[in-house]
C-alpha cells in the first residue's frame, strides 16, 4: 500500500522508515529506526530527487508508482552517493528506461564504484550554478563536497522555494506519518537524535558545513527536505541555529558533562561525589555517564552539546581504560574543539591516566584543561573531600 505526502502541491514524499535495522551505517544504535526520505517532483518534468536503501525499496517503489501514475519519470537526481540514498538507480533505471540521470563528476565517478557503470548514455553532469528547467520550476544545484561525501550536492527549487538538502540536517527515527518537524515535537523527541546524527556522521566536517550554510544563506528558503528525518516547513530558524553552533563546535549549552570508567564501582562513586559538589554550588542539568555502558554515539553527542567536560578515568595497564581512551581517540577523529575540561584518574599503585588523558586533550583544538585535578588511589575518602572542592570550584569559576 502507498504511503506518500505532499509537500507543495508540485513535490511529493515518496520515502519509506526502517524500523527493523538495528544500527545505521552497522554502528549507530538507532531505537526508533530511521526513514529515507526521496520526493518527487511533477511538472512538464518529472523529477525523482534521490532514491532509498534497498530494506526498504518495496515500499518505495509502490509510492513512486502512485504519484508517477501515467508519467513517465524524466530526471532521476542523485544528490548523494551513499548506498542508503542510491541503492536504487539500477532498479529505476530498469524500471524507466527513459530516465536521465543527473549528478557532478563525483558522482558518476563512484556510480562507476558502485555499479560497475556510469549510465553514461543517460548522464547529465551537472557543476556548481548549473540549473535545470523542468517547466515552471527550475532546480538549482549546488555542490556541497564534504558534508559529508566529497561527491555531495544539494538542490534547490526556485519556484516552491524548497531545499533538497541530502544529509544536511538529517536525523535517525523513523518517520510516523507526521514528517513535517512542526507535526511532532521536535525538541522533546527528535533533537538528541538530530544531534547524535549530526555529531558522528557530519561532525568532523564543520567547515564544510559552515560553507553550505553561507550557499543557503543566500536563497531564498522556505521548506528543506534531508534525506533523513522531517521535512523543515516552518521555523527554519530552529535548525539551521543548531547546524551553526554544531559546525563551529560552539557549546550548545554551558553545562557539565561527567564521563567515568570504572572497573569496581570506586571511580564511578568519585564521579558522583563530583556531581553532587557541583549540584551544591547551583550547578543544575549536570550529566553522568559510564562510558563502559553508553555507546560512544551518545557520548560524541554529549560532548558537542555541553561546554564543560569532566573525564574520570582509571590508570589500566600502565595507561588509559582502554574503553575511555577509545573516546578520547574518537573525540580527536571528530575534531571536537572548544571544551573546558577537568580530569579525575584512580590507579592503586601507579596513577598515571591523568597525564595521559591530557596529553591526548591538548592534542585538540582550542581546549582549556583545568589545572586542577584530583587524584583517588583505590577509593577516595572522606579526607579526600577538599580536593574535591577545590576541582568543583575550579569548574564553577569556568562557567
Amino acid at each position: 500500500m502507498y504511503n506518500v505526502r505532499k509537500v507543495t502541491e508540485d513535490i511529493t514524499w515518496v520515502g519509506a522508515s526502517d524500523r527493523r535495522l538495528a544500527l545505521f551505517e552497522n554502528i549507530f544504535p538507532i531505537k526508533r529506526g530511521v526513514s529515507y526520505n526521496a520526493y518527487v517532483l511533477k511538472d512538464e518534468k518529472t523529477v525523482l530527487l534521490d532514491t532509498v536503501d534497498a530494506s526498504v525499496a518495496g515500499q518505495f517503489f509502490e509510492n513512486l508508482e502512485f504519484v508517477l501514475g501515467d508519467s513517465k519519470l524524466d530526471y532521476l537526481v542523485v544528490n548523494h552517493m551513499e548506498p542508503d540514498h542510491c541503492a536504487m538507480i539500477g532498479d529505476i533505471v530498469r524500471r524507466y528506461p527513459d530516465v536521465k540521470i543527473i549528478g557532478n563528476t563525483k558522482t558518476f565517478g563512484m556510480m562507476t564504484q558502485f555499479f560497475g557503470t556510469d549510465f553514461s548514455d543517460r548522464s547529465v553532469v551537472v557543476k556548481e550554478g548549473d540549473t535545470l528547467s523542468t517547466g515552471k520550476h527550475t532546480l538549482h544545484f549546488v555542490m556541497a563536497p564534504m558534508v559529508h561525501w566529497p561527491e555531495a550536492m544539494v538542490t534547490y527549487d526556485d519556484a516552491d522555494k524548497v531545499l533538497f538538502s541530502a544529509d544536511g540536517f538529517g536525523t535517525f527515527g523513523a518517520l510516523n506519518g507526521n514528517i513535517f518537524a512542526d507535526e511532532v515535537d521536535f525538541d522533546r523527541d527528535w533533537l538528541d537524535d538530530a544531534r547524535r546524527y549530526y555529531t558522528n556522521i557530519v561532525g568532523k566536517y564543520g567547515a564544510s558545513v559552515q560553507a553550505l550554510l553561507k550557499k543557503a544563506a543566500g536563497l531564498d528558503i522556505a521548506v528543506i527536505c534531508p534525506l533523513h528525518g522531517p521535512v523543515w516547513r516552518e521555523n527554519l530558524g530552529y535548525i539551521l541555529e543548531k547546524y551553526q553552533k554544531w559546525s563551529t563546535y560552539e557549546a550548545e549549552d554551558q553545562a557539565v558533562v561527567i564521563m567515568y570508567a570504572s572497573m569496581y564501582g570506586n571511580t564511578a562513586s568519585a564521579a558522583d561525589a563530583l556531581a553532587g559538589a557541583l549540584a551544591v554550588r547551583g550547578i543544575k542539568k549536570i550529566a553522568v555517564y559510564d562510558v563502559s555502558n553508553t555507546h560512544v554515539s551518545e557520548l560524541i553527542s554529549e560532548i558537542f552539546r555541553a561546554s564543560h567536560l569532566v573525564f574520570a578515568v582509571p590508570t589500566y595497564n600502565g595507561g588509559i581504560y582502554p574503553i575511555m581512551e577509545n573516546l578520547l581517540s574518537d573525540m580527536k577523529a571528530l575534531a571536537v574543539q572548544k571544551k573546558t575540561v577537568a580530569v579525575m584518574e584512580n590507579g592503586t599503585w601507579a596513577p598515571t591516566a591523568a597525564k595521559q588523558v591530557r596529553e591526548k586533550i591538548s592534542e585538540l583544538k582550542d581546549m582549556t584543561i583545568l589545572d586542577t585535578q584530583v587524584t583517588v588511589k583505590s577509593a577516595m575518602h572522606a579526607e579526600q573531600q577538599k580536593d574535591l572542592d577545590v576541582l568543583a570550584d575550579a569548574i564553577v569559576g569556568t562557567l
